[in-house]
């Protein structure tokens, strides 16, 4: 029998609509939560396939479904914990999970209960593509594993210390006082990277700070010391750069457009803005930033160049918010794994001191700027995961003991 209090574990749930990313920690007590296993479950809804590695990245279990249509998200998820419990141990004790949206009531993380459920079940309008998977992630374990402890942690909530003006919209302001303001997201992401940047630079944590969450979802988060000063994404996570399948920054004239002289009902907006605008839309090939850099076609070459331009345009207006630019962080799929788009963002942004090392760049260093850059440029990979597990076990630790 292992020690409960040395073995007890922590999973950390990211549940998409197609995809379910999980990571599996142990949770010694006082220390930092430490990894035992991650893996995703993927193509849900077609043929699942889940893989599980160990710390060292060695294949822990793998399994394949079959297409068919009884198979949900909660049957998988019940295969996945047992598993884990399988592969390592069944000491579960608490869940953690990233929701997109924690409106303007939860800024911290929070405990699961019913009045919490609720209260983000009535968010699910402000971001369609991922509340609704991420509660029903909840309610999953609940019914599954109903003594466990559960944690949500908020996408939002990073954002919340910017300052008022950065999160006003230019709308009546009863609206305003309903809750229509800019929130933000990727803020778990934000989070980790400005805790390394803490660690790396202790007297200033990276000083002014771009730091640019590039994958099928992006935006870009202007901190100072770091703390979140004005982001990208705006009242949802449509707004900002262009994503893989999302828009990005859209004049609300082209939405009235869309409705007034298309005659496209709400649906199909919100489905074309969602899921076939961005990468995908510009190009019409692919929403994978790999695919496009692997094409020659015009069209993949100006969905490239219209995903840079919107980078550096609005790294150049974060840099305004923030008075001036000491460092900039590249993470996320595209920013950790794509060396030419680095390249050619950091060419956009010569003007405010960026110089790369080209060699350092394509070899993936963590510095890759010149020693001539004004500004420090980094490539940090991020671990929302991490951050999940780090906040779950901190409220495990308040937790009355019984």
């Amino acid at each position: 029998m292992r020690d409960s209090a040395a073995m007890a574990e922590i999973l950390c749930l990211n549940a998409g609509s197609s995809s379910l990313k999980f990571a599996l920690y142990a949770e010694p007590g006082t220390d930092e939560p430490s990894l035992l296993a991650s893996g995703k479950i993927e193509n849900i809804g077609l043929e699942p396939h889940l893989i599980a590695r160990d710390a060292k990245g060695d294949v822990l279990a793998e399994r394949r479904w079959t297409k068919d249509g009884t198979i949900t998200h909660e049957t998988l998820l019940e295969d996945l914990l047992r598993e884990i419990e399988a592969s390592v141990g069944d000491d579960l004790i608490a869940v953690g999970h990233r929701i997109v949206h924690g409106g303007t009531d939860y800024s911290a993380p929070a405990r699961v209960d019913a009045p919490l459920l609720a209260a983000l079940e009535a968010l699910c309008p402000l971001a369609p593509l991922h509340q609704p998977h991420n509660l029903a992630a909840v309610r999953a374990v609940s019914r599954l594993r109903p003594a466990v402890l559960q944690v949500a942690c908020f996408d939002t909530g990073f954002h919340h210390v910017q300052p008022p003006i950065a999160t006003r919209l230019a709308l009546p302001r009863a609206l305003g006082e309903e809750g229509m303001r800019r929130y933000g997201f990727h803020g778990i992401s934000y989070e980790y990277i400005a805790r390394q940047l803490r660690s790396i630079d202790p007297d200033t944590g990276g000083g002014r700070t771009i730091a640019a969450h590039l994958g099928n979802g992006a935006s870009l988060c202007a901190m100072a010391g770091g703390r979140s000063i004005d982001t990208t994404m705006g009242f949802t996570a449509l707004d900002g750069l262009v994503m893989g399948t999302r828009c990005g920054a859209l004049d609300p004239g082209a939405v009235l457009y869309l409705f007034q002289q298309k005659g496209m009902t709400a649906r199909e907006v919100e489905h074309l803005l969602y899921s076939e605008s961005g990468l995908l839309g510009v190009s019409g090939i692919s929403s994978d930033m790999r695919a496009l850099l692997g094409s020659e076609t015009p069209a993949a070459r100006e969905a490239i160049d219209l995903f840079v331009w919107q980078i550096a345009r609005q790294a150049g207006a974060l840099a305004s918010s923030l008075g001036g630019l000491d460092s900039f962080v590249f993470t996320a799929g595209i920013g950790e794994n794509a060396p030419e788009i680095r390249t050619r963002v950091a060419d956009r942004l010569g003007w405010l001191g960026v110089d790369l090392d080209a060699d350092a760049n394509l070899r993936g260093k963590m510095v890759i700027s010149a020693p001539s850059s004004r500004v420090a440029v980094r490539v940090i990979p991020t671990d929302e995961e991490r951050m999940i597990a780090i906040h779950t076990a901190d409220l495990l630790r308040e937790e009355p003991k019984s």
